[in-house]
């Protein structure tokens, strides 16, 4: 099998200004944000972005990377909306098509089937028609009931991260939720898989069902291991999303100064520059990097059953 590893570098240099990309995890969790953060520190821009959202599109419509967004939601799940894709929806700096999130999954589904749609009742007599006036629907040939027709969202990109790969690109789970990362991977015309660790293929099998296998290499181009990738977002059982740094970056949103001073602290240097600086952030106390007031909490709340945890700890 073809050893498909590669750097973030020779990841980010990939991509292609003007390329439709579909993100994958959901909302603040197992977002492959090592890669997206990679893209910040490239020139791309005019993106066109597919995901069920968190600090992902966030953090690419702060850099003016995004030109489309499509989605069904994007929220930082214990925060109800990633504050800077507010700014930029409000704003109408990015053009939006938004989708009930039954619909984007079958716009997903039909991508990776290679069709031009899916029939769905997702989204009959609600808004999101008069609101996509692109949208039609179809009558059903054998009882003639109406189904919206969800395009297929057709992706050059996907990006995911996973827990585990082999070199040759097959990926696995070990969390609770798939999420939609496969489909991803199947829709897109190329798949970049960010991971907590590169493993021999025979230790995917050995201590995980075979139905965790959640990707096959068969749709993917390069393989890039990244440790704590996903943070701030979560990764379980690897770890938690961390709370108290992602309320620091939700709360310097609200300020250019503030926000300013956040990129200065994480987002100007490389990936390793960015661990150093989480940890110095939590080192102090969750009071570092853009240093808002308030806007920091502890490394030990709870998100749901389990504690949040900084970049440096793992879950016992």
């Amino acid at each position: 099998m073809r050893d498909k590893t590669m750097s973030l570098e020779d990841f980010a240099s990939a991509i292609e200004p003007g390329a439709t990309v579909g993100i994958g995890g959901w909302g603040s969790r197992r977002k492959p944000m090592a890669l997206v953060r990679a893209l910040l520190r490239t020139d791309v821009t005019d993106l066109t972005v597919v995901s069920l959202g968190g600090p992902d599109v966030g953090l690419l419509c702060a850099a003016g990377k995004v030109r489309r967004l499509v989605y069904g939601f994007v929220s930082l799940d214990s925060i109800a909306l990633d504050p800077h894709f507010r700014a930029a929806r409000e704003s109408g700096a990015v053009e939006t098509a938004e989708y009930d999130e039954g619909m984007f999954v079958a716009g997903l589904r039909a991508a990776a089937q290679r069709l031009s749609f899916l029939p769905t009742r997702a989204g009959l007599g609600s808004d999101v028609l008069t609101m996509n006036p692109d949208l039609r629907t179809v009558s059903s040939p054998y009882d003639d009931e109406e189904y919206v027709a969800m395009p297929a969202l057709r992706m050059d990109v996907a990006l995911i991260h996973l827990n585990r790969a082999d070199a040759a690109g097959n990926g696995q789970y070990l969390g609770p939720d798939p999420y939609f990362d496969d489909l991803y991977a199947m829709a897109a015309d190329r798949c970049y898989l960010s991971c907590e660790r590169i493993v021999p293929t025979g230790d995917l099998v050995r201590d995980a069902p075979v139905q965790s296998l959640l990707v096959s290499r068969m749709h993917v181009t390069g393989v890039v291991e990244t440790p704590r990738g996903a943070h701030f977002t979560s990764c379980v059982p690897d770890y938690d999303r961390d709370e108290a740094f992602q309320r620091e970056y939700a709360g310097a949103a609200k300020d250019p100064a503030a926000w300013r001073r956040f990129e200065e602290s994480f987002l100007r240097g490389d990936e390793a520059d960015y661990r150093a600086a989480v940890a110095g952030f939590h080192d102090a106390g969750g009071t570092g990097g853009a240093g808002i007031p308030g806007c920091a909490g502890r490394i030990g709340e709870t998100d749901g059953p389990r504690g949040t945890r900084g970049i440096g700890e793992r879950r016992g």
